[in-house]
């Protein structure tokens, strides 16, 4: 009896060092939270830097950083990695710009190398060499006329969640949003910037977030923001995903094949532009919309499609004018294939024999990709935040595994902001938006947004809303002059110029 006991008692004292089990015998969650990956993020590492821009230099501080995400009992379940810049002796009134990508999936590193940081990667006088890429000072950062931070979504960058399996929680719109306007307020209270005007900047999906987060931050928040800058965005699912199958998708999809065309020829004209612009919406539109030409009307439709996009007549006549399938491999020289991020932008066909496989995206998935690379080497050796995790540039998976639906689940056909941004504009009478567009972009036409813009009422957008459109695709600002121009307008944007007439 005794020896029983003995065993009862070294049974209770050993209990507490085993796992909770439940009834059906699995292991149930440990109430300790295991930091998992997030042991391999450093701490905050703050850097002072100096950038001549002109004759002038100027003065910053870098931080490169995470801001932690916790469950209601209070226990760590996330981190979100940031990147800020801070001129030094700023004026009170300094606007300070939040950044983020798209995808969904992808990092900040685009837009942070790629456009607005004080460094930028110089991809050679072609503007595609991924291999030789080296990062310069940029003439034409924004740190000139505003502080910004730079956001990785969770699963992206440096950004992850401590249990790997609760990464896909953050994969659909709200959630996404939720924790990207968390991490704003976070940063906005420990560095005491709630006087700031406040700026949101998203690229692609990251346009469409924009909106998202922006509501997100009022409501969850209580921070109201100035206005957003959104670039090459989602703005409508159903005139963007499979629309060239429908006349209004072809309609709006066309002029930027006919801007491909221009460029591709170093022909482009702003004028010509216009008169592609007015014939898309007028008989393009309406020809696609009613039954098949036949005979010299025909003939005389798809040889003016053919000559305004270069795709060969025949190619036109077979498709009846709907080009979507077709540009990829019928534009430009034969054995060479284009990519939807810029239709101006054509490589060797990987594929000659068939008439659909493409390959990898030449842009995506071609020399834009140092930008992951590029970014590790610049955050380890100029900002001093070394860390043994992989950035995480581009991840197609969470792309695939997005859910579009408010509540969960849902197709991509359904994502729209349209009543977003009518309600930004309406409960905030400062609320101003600029959208930015390349020409030749087919991932996101520039015609989508523009028919957004020219639908919105009157009352609501008159000189708040501006959409301006540069030469170049999705990513316009990898071309020099195309960053310049664009960051010119931000700055009378962000500087609150009375001048944004939509063109």
């Amino acid at each position: 009896m005794r020896f029983l006991s003995a065993i009862l008692l070294a049974i209770a004292l050993l209990a507490p060092l085993a796992p909770a089990m439940s009834q059906d015998g699995r292991d149930e969650p440990s109430t300790q939270a295991s930091p998992g990956v997030l042991k391999l993020l450093p701490d905050d590492s703050v850097t002072h830097h100096t950038i001549k821009l002109g004759d002038r230099p100027l003065d910053y501080v870098a931080t490169a950083g995470t801001l932690d995400l916790f469950a209601q009992d209070g226990t760590k379940t996330g981190a979100i990695f940031y990147t800020a810049y801070v001129a030094k002796n700023g004026a009170p009134d300094r606007p300070l710009t939040f950044a983020f990508n798209g995808g969904p999936g992808a990092a900040s590193a685009f837009l942070h190398l790629g456009l607005m940081g004080p460094r930028v990667l110089d991809f050679g006088p072609k503007g595609d060499d991924g291999a030789d890429a080296r990062l310069i000072d940029n003439p034409h950062t924004w740190l000139d006329f505003t502080d910004l931070v730079f956001i990785d979504p969770i699963g992206t960058g440096w950004s992850r969640t401590a249990k790997a399996d609760d990464a896909s929680k953050y994969y659909n719109v709200n959630s996404d949003a939720e924790s990207i306007a968390k991490a704003i307020a976070l940063y906005v209270a420990h560095n005491n910037r709630s006087g700031s005007p406040k700026y949101l900047l998203g690229e692609s999906y990251g346009g469409f977030r924009a909106a998202k987060v922006a509501g997100a931050l009022k409501d969850s928040q209580g921070i109201i923001i100035s206005g957003a800058i959104m670039l090459s965005p989602l703005l409508e699912g159903q005139l963007m995903f499979n629309a060239d199958q429908f006349a209004l998708g072809a309609a709006l999809e066309f002029p930027s094949l006919a801007a491909a065309n221009m460029d591709r020829r170093n022909a482009f004209d702003e004028t010509r532009q216009r008169e592609v612009e007015k014939f898309a919406l007028g008989d393009y539109l309406t020809t696609l919309a009613g039954p098949a030409p036949t005979g010299d009307a025909a003939k005389a439709f798809y040889g003016r499609i053919a000559g305004m996009t270069g795709i060969p007549e025949d190619v036109v006549a077979k498709n009846r004018g709907f080009l979507g399938n077709a540009y990829a491999k019928k534009s430009g020289q034969d054995g060479r294939v284009v990519s939807p991020y810029d239709a101006a932008f054509s490589t060797p066909d990987p594929y000659p024999e068939s008439d659909s496989d493409r390959g990898d995206d030449a842009i995506l998935d071609g020399f834009t990709r140092a930008y992951g690379g590029a970014f590790a080497d610049y955050a380890r050796n100029e900002l001093s935040f070394k860390t043994e995790m992989t950035y995480s540039l581009l991840d197609s998976d969470i792309g695939r595994r997005w859910e579009w639906g408010e509540r969960g689940g849902g197709s991509r056909l359904q994502a729209s902001v349209t009543d977003d941004i009518r309600q930004l504009l309406a409960s905030n009478p400062k609320f101003r938006l600029l959208i930015a567009h390349g020409y030749s972009d087919l991932v996101t036409p520039y015609g989508v947004s523009r028919y957004v813009v020219d639908h919105l009422p009157p009352s609501l957008a008159g000189e708040r809303v501006a959409l301006k459109v540069y030469r170049g695709g999705h990513m316009f600002y990898t071309r020099a002059d195309q960053r310049a121009a664009f960051t010119a307008d931000a700055k009378a944007f962000l500087g609150h110029s009375a001048a944004m007439p939509a063109e």
